[in-house]
């Protein structure tokens, strides 16, 4: 099952980018095979390959890095064929050496990895002279600027609406975790089930995590795309909509805590419990309403009302001491709640 997992994604990539993939793959090898007929354009056909990217941002990276691993590969290469010949420990001497070399330049990963195969195939495929070297530099370059231009053209990534998807789960599960919360001040609750109230809790963070990555792909792929521009202010939107809930995150949790910390069974006669609880409905009311607005054909169905629950703060009478410190935590709590629910956009 473990190894089963590994090896496959959580989801499929879009068939578009594999077909992207295999255009600009065989563009390459076509080009190069035009122009250098001696050799097969392996180079040049990796390289296109691992260019194309899903985002544009991505691909330019990936292209910086595939030229630069391979520029020090045959490099290398070519200077240790030279001056001990093409043995097959030449191979591994070479291969060791690379990565020091990458490791002492402080490369990334993916370039020092690109450094150490290109002196590899370069060993194994030709004579590492100077002029096969200058060949393969500059079909790797070919077959990257193949990879970003098969990107470019056939329709530039725009990953929005997976950011749109993720914020709507993080204020769908927000506003679970409240209602959640505001039952277990309404009905009386075991220990194991206020246990699992706050693992329920904290398992909103996961999804703040995921949102803000999506929210962060979304900006990557805008990055150097012509198409990024109509699609900014409905990221910028999406995001102010993440930075909204965030710090309601970080509240439920903490006042989910609270409760499952400092609960009784006499708590229920707290005359200002059956208020906070319904400030809790309220609230998550409001979640999804902000869910509703900012999607572009908002879902009738999902939010009956289309009015603001949370209008006023609340004010209470002093607590009973037995629950002046929960009370007052869930109060204060709330009030962070109240006014980052109501703050207008503009001035976040």
């Amino acid at each position: 099952m473990s190894m089963t997992a590994s090896l496959r994604a959580s989801r499929r990539a879009p068939l578009l980018q594999v077909a992207k993939s295999a255009v600009a793959t065989g563009a390459a090898w076509l080009v190069c095979s035009y122009l250098f007929p001696a050799t097969p354009p392996v180079f040049a056909a990796i390289a296109a390959l691992l260019v194309v990217q899903p985002s544009l941002n991505q691909s330019l990276t990936r292209a910086i890095e595939r030229s630069v691993g391979v520029i020090a590969g045959v490099l290398i290469a070519s200077a240790l064929s030279l001056l001990l010949g093409n043995a097959t420990w030449v191979i591994l001497v070479t291969t060791a050496v690379s990565l020091l070399l990458a490791w002492a330049l402080r490369m990334t990963p993916g370039t020092a990895n690109q450094v150490a195969i290109s002196a590899i195939l370069v060993l194994a495929l030709g004579t590492a002279s100077p002029s096969y070297a200058f060949d393969r530099v500059l079909e790797t370059l070919i077959g990257a600027i193949i990879g970003i231009v098969v990107n470019l053209a056939i329709v530039p990534p725009v990953a929005i609406a997976p950011a749109h998807r993720a914020v709507d789960e993080l204020g769908d599960a927000l506003a679970d975790a409240l209602d959640r919360l505001a039952d277990a001040l309404a009905t009386p609750k075991t220990p194991s089930e206020l246990a699992q109230l706050l693992d329920d809790a904290r398992a909103v963070r996961p999804t703040l995590e995921a949102a803000e990555a999506a929210i962060a792909a979304g900006a990557d792929s805008l990055t150097l795309n012509p198409r990024g521009r109509r699609h900014r202010d409905e990221l910028d939107a999406v995001g102010a909509l993440l930075d909204r809930f965030r710090p309601i995150v970080t509240q439920m949790i903490g006042m989910t805590r609270a409760c499952s910390e400092r609960y009784d069974a006499s708590l229920e006669s707290e005359p200002a419990v059956p208020a906070i609880a319904e400030q809790l409905r309220r609230a998550a009311h409001d979640v999804r309403l902000q869910v509703a607005r900012a999607e572009p054909a908002p879902a009738e169905a999902s939010v009956p009302d289309d009015t603001a629950a949370l209008t006023s703060q609340l004010t209470i009478l002093r607590p009973s001491p037995a629950h002046w410190v929960l009370i007052g935590s869930l109060l204060e709590d709330l009030r962070r709640i109240h006014a980052t629910l109501t703050e207008p956009t503009e001035s976040r």
